[in-house]
């Protein structure tokens, strides 16, 4: 591991039991900036509301620390809306953010729209399927960008069981990202969890990032955030343990494959030959192939587009 490295897990890396909640609201009010949670959402009425509900709870009605809580749903064919909002959420359709530009599936899709639909100076990510969630997940995240001027990107870091086994989740981050971090952008080595969904960052630094439609909007945005403002200005907390609905082998192939093309556009902003991945699945007649395209699109730095600089004008 580099030198660089060994010295920023030292003095980067912290736990939420670090910064108490009391001083975290304590630096809120002196710095005088705002909040906003944003839960990526499609089809997670098991599981967004019960979030939804913590963060209302503990981080608005006890506490004032998150000024808004908005659920960008992408497209959801169950109750995932009416639940968020129920619990207390602002629900945003995907669609109807930016109409101008057709929206396109994808997790980076719907986190790059959602600044156009939020207001607070930090923005705070959480996937919406997380089960026994705490909103120490928001209070750890959130925390040293209102205490340390320095940081600008502060990611997640926990233990992912699997199946009730310790530290077999991610992966597709032990298999794929963490691989290509290590061989490429080697000062990004410390990080644990670098695909990891819940990340808080200043909206000055996101509105800068350009944002991958799909899976690779995670490594994209580390990667991004690195050349743009230095390992020093990015963090990771420990947030004890992450609990969330598994995907199955197949899935985590495509997303695989479109953090390589990201990690790929990063590396020589070349062309794929074929920009797509081949896996097979058996039927009654044998082994059947199955063709998936992989995310190719980027969206623009959020200062590219002329209705959020207008709103920031406004």
């Amino acid at each position: 591991m580099l030198e660089e490295v060994e010295r920023w897990l030292a003095t980067r890396s912290w736990s939420v039991a670090d910064r108490p909640l009391h001083r975290v609201l304590a630096a809120k009010r002196a710095a005088g900036l705002t909040v906003s949670v944003v839960l990526p959402a499609l089809n997670e009425e098991e599981t967004v509301g019960e979030i939804v509900a913590v963060i209302r709870h503990d981080l608005v009605q006890q506490a004032p620390l998150v000024d808004e809580i908005v659920v960008v749903d992408s497209g959801s064919t169950d109750r995932t809306a009416e639940v968020a909002a129920a619990a207390g959420a602002r629900v945003v359709h995907r669609d109807a953010v930016l109409p101008r530009i057709p929206a396109v599936p994808g997790k980076g899709e719907v986190l790059w729209r959602s600044l156009l639909v939020t207001g607070g100076d930090i923005v705070c990510f959480i996937d919406a399927d997380l089960r026994e969630f705490t909103s120490d997940f928001v209070t750890g995240l959130v925390g040293p960008l209102l205490t340390e001027p320095g940081v600008d990107l502060v990611k997640g870091m926990y233990d992912r069981p699997l199946g009730g086994a310790a530290g077999q989740g991610g992966r597709v981050t032990e298999l794929m990202a963490r691989p290509l971090l290590n061989m490429h952008w080697p000062q990004l080595a410390g990080f644990v969890q670098p695909l990891g969904g819940e990340y808080a960052a200043r909206r000055s630094l996101l509105e800068q990032l350009p944002f991958p439609v799909g899976y690779g909007v995670e490594l994209g945005m580390l990667v991004d955030a690195l050349h743009l403002v230095g390992l020093d200005a990015l963090a990771q907390v420990d947030l004890g343990v992450r609990k969330h609905r598994h995907q199955d082998g197949q899935a985590l192939g495509r997303m695989a494959a479109a953090i390589y093309r990201t990690a790929q556009l990063r590396l020589a902003r070349g062309h794929l030959i074929r920009p797509a991945l081949t896996q097979f699945e058996r039927t009654d007649s044998g082994f059947e192939p199955r063709t998936y395209s992989v995310d190719t699109e980027e969206r623009p730095p959020m200062t590219d587009i002329a209705e959020y600089t207008t709103r920031k004008v406004a």
